[in-house]
């Protein structure tokens, strides 16, 4: 253990705690706590080798770590799992002592270790590390979920037939009212959300009912609807589902990036081939190598205020199926002219941005402010000009990340072709 790193975290907490704001005191006691934390699974790595729990009459290091330090099973079984962790991945076990990721981070990496390889996840440190310097565990967690998944994309096929297999939905009568109990399989369960984020969307900014009451009343709401005049389809009206993929995945059925079912997912190639079996295909046009580093969505057409079908589809497809606004994670999106409409903007997709009903409403209230283009890139605001870090974060670190995944898991499967025919 690099004692000296976690020291000097130390020290600079003391020197902020005895000068700073109330700021700078919060994120220093957190990296001095990130930095502990580090220190401790450590220790219990080499308590661990050495066996010197069994001194205090301890038969197992989970055992010590509840008598001694008081922890849950839950908790002790994480800090072992991170110990042994950390002395598999020297780069993460450094910056953990610095105090630069957390605990949750380093639980990631566990993770990456058990579901996908030990020497993959290895290799792949460095990039990864940056991506939890800059991000929460929940972002490095998926950015680790799409290494897995371009990694080995018949195990997505896999979960895909074994959700069919448990699949079940039932509505039993209790006193009070009716229990909801079942398991969906993806696509369905993609609609289900899809319908339910739909219907349970505050009515406007003074909409303050709980999650809970909007998403049982606008389920009642549908229901009375579709008893009143019709199924859905009678009326033309149909929930859509976006599915982002590559051409040459979309082509060759079985290689390439996994294609990715917005608001859940990446999906292997034969749930992909199901969905496009009975689907109506909408192809956007894009083109990789933007400022921002993301793929640019072309225009695919204009219209006088309200957006085309084609462009609302690009601009979700363009923002992976949710909101653009930086951290938030909504998927029923709204089409928003950036330059407002009302104030002389055009309906061009380029100036058109996929935003959730509060981050809209934001917007319009002066919270939220956002400029720019897709093209360059749109810029978050608050309301006094300051720049939302995590947009910037998200714009240079998706390309990135996306490029990592992509030639790691071409590497990969380089090394397999000639171990076959070797």
């Amino acid at each position: 253990m690099d004692t000296e790193l976690v020291i000097e975290a130390m020290r600079t907490t003391v020197r902020v705690l005895r000068t700073g704001d109330a700021r700078d005191r919060v994120r220093a006691i957190q990296t001095a706590q990130d930095a502990l934390d580090a220190a401790k699974a450590e220790c219990l790595a080499e308590l661990e080798v050495s066996r010197d729990y069994e001194i205090d009459g301890a038969s197992t290091l989970n055992t010590w770590v509840r008598n001694e330090l008081r922890l849950s099973a839950k908790d002790a079984n994480a800090l072992t799992r991170a110990a042994a962790t950390l002395a598999q991945l020297p780069a993460v076990a450094h910056a953990a002592a610095a105090g630069v990721i957390r605990a949750d981070h380093v639980a990631v990496f566990t993770y990456g270790l058990k579901h996908i390889d030990a020497d993959i996840v290895a290799a792949a440190q460095p990039w990864l590390l940056d991506v939890a310097r800059s991000h929460e565990p929940v972002e490095l967690h998926r950015v680790m979920r799409a290494l897995r998944d371009a990694i080995f994309p018949d195990d997505l096929d896999q979960a895909w037939m074994n959700g069919m297999d448990k699949q079940d939905i039932q509505v039993n009568p209790v006193p009070g009212g009716y229990h909801l109990t079942g398991f969906l399989n993806i696509t369905t369960g993609t609609a289900f959300k899809k319908v339910l984020d739909s219907v349970s969307a505050p009515h406007d900014k003074d909409d303050t009912r709980p999650g809970s009451e909007r998403r049982v009343q606008g389920l009642d709401d549908l229901m009375t609807d579709i008893l009143q005049s019709g199924l859905p389809a009678d009326k033309g009206v149909r929930p859509h589902l976006s599915v982002i993929v590559d051409a040459d995945t979309l082509d060759a059925g079985t290689t390439g990036v996994p294609a990715k079912l917005a608001g859940y997912g990446s999906i292997g190639p034969k749930t992909l081939a199901l969905i496009t079996c009975g689907a109506d295909l909408t192809p956007i046009l894009t083109r990789t190598g933007s400022p921002t580093g993301q793929s640019q969505i072309l225009n695919v057409g204009r219209s006088h205020r309200s957006p085309t079908l084609k462009q609302r589809r690009a601009v979700i497809a363009r923002q992976g199926g949710v909101c653009a606004a930086p951290g938030c994670q909504h998927t029923h999106l709204e089409i928003h002219h950036t330059i407002w409409w009302s104030k002389g903007g055009p309906t061009d997709l380029d100036l058109l941005i996929g935003l959730c009903v509060r981050c809209h409403h934001l917007h319009h209230r002066g919270m939220l402010l956002i400029t720019g283009n897709a093209v360059r890139g749109f810029t978050f605001t608050d309301r006094d000009n300051r720049p939302l870090l995590a947009a910037y974060r998200q714009r240079r670190a998706q390309f990135h990340e996306n490029y990592l995944i992509r030639r790691t898991a071409a590497g990969i499967r380089q090394r397999r072709q000639s171990r076959l025919t070797a």
